[in-house]
């Protein structure tokens, strides 16, 4: 049985990345911005109130989780808004690169006295961040906050080796959620995926960039 902390818990990707883990058995540490009735379950402890752009309340839910070992970090929290060249709106293109990036790194430098050798951490971005993978351009905020949330996953992947921390860098795959218009599988599909790779990472393939079916993507 691990204890998993998964942000952006409270719909989509991460609810149900919730429910599964919960449902194997593991202790759920869900971390979102408002409550959901539906984490109401055993195995589940929420903590809302929690904005991953935000430095004073990262800070708070470190020092509420003092002394709380986790063996998985799961940094789903993310944003999506479609600007094109034409509509180059530059705050949401600000918001999106801190929520995105910056969120990820900024929770993970916050909880690493939780973490141990052993522990793994997940950054959930998109292939929609591979400067390889881009073909069709546009959604100019999120592409360019999801390559610099493989940046950081990369480093972190490095710098935490030593430590005994591995490090994945996932993409869910086009999932059927409000983010996406509902176009896409199922978050059933998509979280299963996704603990799939999480359950495979070691110190051997850490800062490895995957998608959800286990395909390894460029960067």
């Amino acid at each position: 049985m691990a204890t998993v902390l998964i942000t952006g818990a409270n719909r989509g990707i991460g609810l149900e990345l919730c429910h599964q883990y919960a449902d194997r058995g593991d202790d759920v540490i869900a971390v979102c911005r408002s409550p959901n009735a539906d984490l109401e379950q055993p195995g589940i402890t929420v903590i809302d109130g929690i904005d991953v752009a935000d430095d004073s309340v990262i800070g708070l839910l470190a020092e509420k989780l003092a002394g709380q070992p986790i063996d998985i970090l799961l940094n789903n929290a993310g944003i999506l808004t479609r600007e094109t060249l034409d509509d180059l709106d530059l705050d949401r293109m600000r918001r999106q690169y801190e929520v995105n990036a910056l969120g990820p790194l900024r929770v993970t430098k916050a909880l690493l006295p939780n973490l141990h050798a052993g522990s793994k951490v997940a950054i959930l971005t998109s292939r929609v961040g591979s400067v390889g993978d881009n073909s069709s351009g546009g959604i100019y905020g999120y592409r360019m906050s999801k390559a610099a949330a493989n940046m950081a996953g990369k480093n972190l992947a490095i710098e935490l080796k030593d430590r005994g921390i591995a490090v994945a860098i996932l993409h869910p795959g086009l999932v059927a959620t409000e983010m996406t218009d509902h176009a896409g599988v199922s978050t059933e599909h998509s979280a299963s995926g996704l603990i799939k790779r999480i359950d495979e990472l070691s110190l051997e393939n850490t800062g490895t960039f995957w998608h959800a079916e286990g395909e390894i993507l460029p960067w």
